[in-house]
């Protein structure tokens, strides 16, 4: 599979092209010096509006991240403080705004670490043959850690107790005994933890795993210190913000992007791999908890420079996968190095989106013929034999609004996949049936009444999934 490498490329070029607009530039001023009379030309703006672009790429992961976590953590509706766990308690709600494309195969557990000055402590509880997905994310949406690779088989027959510590750069101290190690560039990183949910019966049994869930500094795990007075557990629900991250990040100007972004960098420095990326930054007078001072008479490039970079941002780079109206992330997903686009992309369309040997979320607004989904519409998705979607795990189907919530319809949480009584054909293939009103078929999916999307999941994918050699079928209307 071809690799996308524009985006760092592009960023190194803008980086050399400054200097060869700034030799130009010094001679023109020699020429102005032999000249009779003095010339008067306007400096160039078009390398801002490059650079620009190109900042807003590189750093869009980093704002999004931090608009979300400002948004999650706290005391007040659907939040919680650093350290401290929130728990899902029911299946989504139907038409929630600011939580797109929401699964309904997973009861979710989430949580903001602050790894300043000291390790976190993260226990998980044995989940008794129950599959659990948790992985950690640092500022610049990188995976640091997941639960046992797919691969081992551990996901798929649940996972065993086990306790990670989230170590800050620089740390020299001791663990206790038994605790893996990660360590962590980035002061502040995000915990998701999704168990499976079999239904509205089964929330007693997930219930009771989320309080053997442990989140602790290193002094109040080990009993140096003590724990702050706060109610164990907290309670997850939309957070009272205006609109989701992305939204609100698309919102910002320049000025406010790029303010946020210095005002990230001291706490959430980028690998050492990203050198010119942060001399554009320098270039355009943005540096790490200091003023914005952006070059003057711009505000034409800033603003153009802006506009190109959330186009890029919501354009998918060529190394992700399409076939038959569906799109995913292969094989470079969950750790970017130096592939600032895909890193961008990923975060707008699948925020907090894992490896490959996590999950694959194949996404789809066309059927086979390039026109909208539309619920008044009834589609059938065909699934060979042999090309049923490949998992160690289990796959599933959900249908959401263009907007990416689900249906406010009794029907909103059904999905279709491996676990929900799937039928198969005499010959082994299986018949997806997709539209708004009930059908008298095996597989039914129920579908918004207008405009619609489908997601079908694939927990804990086999390589197939990823490395191009399998795609899902196309959506055929009848």
């Amino acid at each position: 599979m071809t690799k996308n490498r524009q985006e760092p490329n592009s960023l190194n070029s803008r980086f050399y092209s400054r200097s060869a607009v700034c030799v130009s530039l010094a001679a023109l001023a020699l020429l102005a010096g032999c000249s009779s009379s003095p010339i008067s030309t306007p400096k160039p703006t078009g390398w801002i509006q490059d650079e620009v672009t190109d900042s807003y790429v590189f750093a869009y992961p980093l704002v999004l991240m931090g608009v979300a976590r400002d948004a999650a953590v706290g005391t007040g509706p659907g939040q919680a403080p650093f350290n401290t766990l929130r728990h899902a308690q029911a299946l989504p709600p139907v038409g929630a705004a600011n939580r797109p494309t929401p699964s309904v195969d997973t009861i979710d557990s989430s949580a903001w670490l602050d790894v300043a000055g000291q390790p976190v402590i993260v226990s998980l509880p044995d989940s008794h043959n129950r599959y659990v997905d948790a992985r950690a994310l640092d500022m610049w949406t990188n995976v640091l850690w997941s639960t046992p690779s797919a691969q081992t088989g551990a996901r798929v027959t649940g996972i065993k107790a086990q306790t990670v510590a989230f170590v800050p750069e620089g740390w020299s101290g001791d663990l206790p005994k038994g605790v893996k190690r990660v360590d962590v560039s980035t002061r502040y990183v995000w915990l998701n933890i999704r168990v499976q949910s079999n239904g509205g019966r089964d929330l007693a049994a997930i219930r009771k795993l989320q309080k053997a869930m442990r989140i602790a500094p290193l002094d109040v795990y080990t009993g140096a210190a003590q724990p702050p007075d706060l109610p164990r557990s907290y309670p997850a629900g939309d957070t009272p913000t205006a609109g989701t991250p992305d939204s609100q990040v698309a919102a910002l100007d320049a000025k406010g992007f790029f303010d946020h972004v210095a005002q990230l960098l001291p706490d959430a420095p980028p690998s050492p791999a990203d050198p010119h990326a942060l001399s554009i930054l320098s270039d355009l007078g943005v540096t790490p908890d200091e003023p914005v001072q952006f070059p003057s008479g711009a505000s034409g490039a800033l603003a153009a420079g802006l506009a190109d970079g959330r186009t890029r941002v919501q354009t998918a780079p060529s190394n992700v996968l399409t076939a038959n109206g569906w799109s995913w992330f292969g094989d470079g997903v969950g750790n970017y190095g130096p592939d600032y686009g895909l890193r961008a992309y990923a975060a707008y369309t699948q925020p907090g989106i894992g490896t490959k040997d996590d999950e694959v979320r194949a996404t789809a607004t066309l059927d086979s013929d390039g026109h909208l989904l539309n619920g008044a519409n009834r589609y059938v998705i065909h699934f060979a034999p042999d090309q049923l979607p490949p998992v160690r795990g289990f796959w599933s189907i959900t249908a959401y609004t263009k907007e990416g919530s689900l249906d406010d319809s009794e029907t909103a949480h059904v999905a279709v996949g491996d676990r929900n009584g799937l039928r198969r054909n005499r010959d082994g293939s299986v018949d997806v049936t997709v539209s708004s009103v009930r059908r008298k078929v095996s597989n039914w999916l129920p579908a918004p009444r207008g405009a619609f999307q489908l997601v079908m999941r694939l927990y804990a994918p086999k390589p197939q999934a990823t490395d191009g050699s399998w795609a899902p079928p196309p959506i055929e209307r009848q």
